[in-house]
């Protein structure tokens, strides 16, 4: 293979470690672009196609203009997701007195769960690319790099990636001319960068809150709900734990219970008779819905905490790239994970466009141009939506009046937060700051709340 970047024609061998949404997003973007590239993809777990992933880690993701955008850029991929998405019409807000405010969307919410869209995104590509342009290797685990010759970062160059196949436990070497780390939060191809180059650092944080899976499938369920596209939430059950879940239209619920990690009194729950006492003082009308088996499912799932990610740059030398949650992991608050990350990829492909698919040359301005845009969206998620009940209240208010200053003076004032991250036509850097106010008010409130908890 040939790694001479002037010489457009020359086919390029694309290894993206890691098969999630942004880097099947990605190779479907690469091999539309004329056949320029031949692309392998390397995934640790097992082809979601042919295993189950379970529900054990569920987190379905709403997807908003940004990540539609994205997506739109190839042909039937927006509206093949959307038909395995289920259309959020309705909010239901739940009280611990059993009342319930039901409040109607103005515009349906996309919701899909990571497997499915990941599924959608790997059939969309393979019904499209075979063998040999495009490959996909699951249960393989990146293990580094050889080591090149040298690694100064104005003449680095990545050239062979060390893999493990975990079925056969078998170790291999791949050669390629450009190497994508999309591999998530917990990138080992991020690790590589850290370990080569010492201008790669990065801050990867815990965020203070924690989450617990609840899925209700529709044959075990004990309700009768309809026809679904209802967005269930209970934010009062305690001051700091919330409770989201979305209604498909098989009648399951498929959502998430999220709590401050060091007011853990969900992971001591370990018994079905605990779990059905907690939903009975916290949330009776979720306990009626809830049967034996969906408790037992709950009691087994496991505690998960998210991790943030802050790097200094995404490039290394001129042919090895970070890109999604290996560049820029964020805290699931407000919804931008999978929207940055696609979008990532749409940012990608108008550089290569600009830069006529001159590598070197289009990933050293992908850092450049979207890392203050990427630390601003880690930041925007982190603080934000506040810990405190009080300024939780607070903030629904500001958005409120944030909506008709917007109105009246929509050259001064940026609509609410929520529809300024759904439009890829304004940046993150913009909306942090127009809330950078607000985020040191909420960040001295968390810290003083922690450690009061400590």
């Amino acid at each position: 293979m040939s790694n001479d970047w002037s010489n457009n024609q020359m086919l390029k061998k694309v290894v993206i470690v890691g098969a999630g949404p942004c880097g099947l997003l990605l190779a479907d973007y690469l091999l539309n672009r004329d056949r320029q590239y031949h692309i392998e993809i390397y995934e640790r777990r097992a082809d979601p196609r042919i295993v189950s992933y379970g529900n054990s880690r569920t987190f379905p993701i709403a997807l908003n203009e940004r990540g539609y955008n994205a997506l739109r850029q190839i042909p039937r991929l927006e509206e093949a997701v959307k038909e395995a998405s289920i259309a959020v019409t309705n909010m239901v807000s739940h009280q611990k007195n059993g009342k319930t405010k039901v409040m109607p969307r103005s515009k349906a919410l996309f919701c899909i769960d990571r497997t499915d869209l990941v599924k959608v995104l790997l059939e969309q590509l393979t019904s499209k690319y075979h063998n040999p342009e495009l490959k996909i290797n699951f249960n393989c685990k990146c293990d580094g790099v050889v080591q090149p010759s040298s690694i100064n970062d104005g003449d680095f160059a990545i050239k062979t990636i060390k893999f493990r196949n975990l079925e056969t436990e078998t170790d291999f070497n791949i050669d390629c001319d450009l190497l994508i780390g999309a591999d998530g939060a917990s990138s080992v191809v991020r690790e590589i960068f850290a370990g080569l180059s010492d201008s790669n650092e990065y801050s990867p944080e815990y965020v203070p809150t924690a989450y617990k899976s609840i899925f209700i499938s529709g044959s075990d369920n004990n309700h009768s709900m309809g026809v679904g596209g209802k967005f269930h939430f209970w934010n009062k059950i305690d001051d700091y734990t919330r409770i989201m879940l979305i209604e498909e239209t098989d009648g399951s619920l498929n959502g998430v219970i999220r709590f401050i990690y060091k007011k853990n009194s969900i992971a001591n729950i370990s018994s079905v008779e605990e779990a059905l006492n907690y939903f009975q003082q916290n949330c009776p009308q979720l306990k009626e819905w809830m049967s034996r088996e969906s408790l037992e499912k709950f009691v087994n799932n496991p505690v998960s905490r998210v991790t943030t990610v802050r790097c200094d740059r995404y490039h290394l030398g001129e042919n090895a790239l970070l890109i999604g949650d290996a560049a820029h992991a964020v805290s699931p608050a407000l919804g931008q994970g999978c929207n940055s990350a696609l979008e990532d990829v749409w940012i990608l492909n108008n550089l290569l466009d600009e830069y006529g698919d001159n590598w070197a040359e289009a990933i050293e301005q992908f850092t450049i141009r979207r890392k203050t845009d990427a630390h601003a969206v880690v930041e925007l998620s982190s603080y934000v939506p506040p810990l405190s009940p009080k300024l939780f209240i607070e903030f629904g208010i500001r958005q409120g009046v944030n909506k008709v200053l917007h109105k009246l003076f929509p050259q001064y004032f940026l609509p609410p937060i929520f529809e300024c991250l759904s439009q890829p036509t304004v940046r993150y850097s913009e909306i942090f700051r127009s809330y950078k106010g607000w985020m040191s008010k909420v960040k001295k409130s968390n810290e003083n709340l922690l450690a009061k908890l400590s």
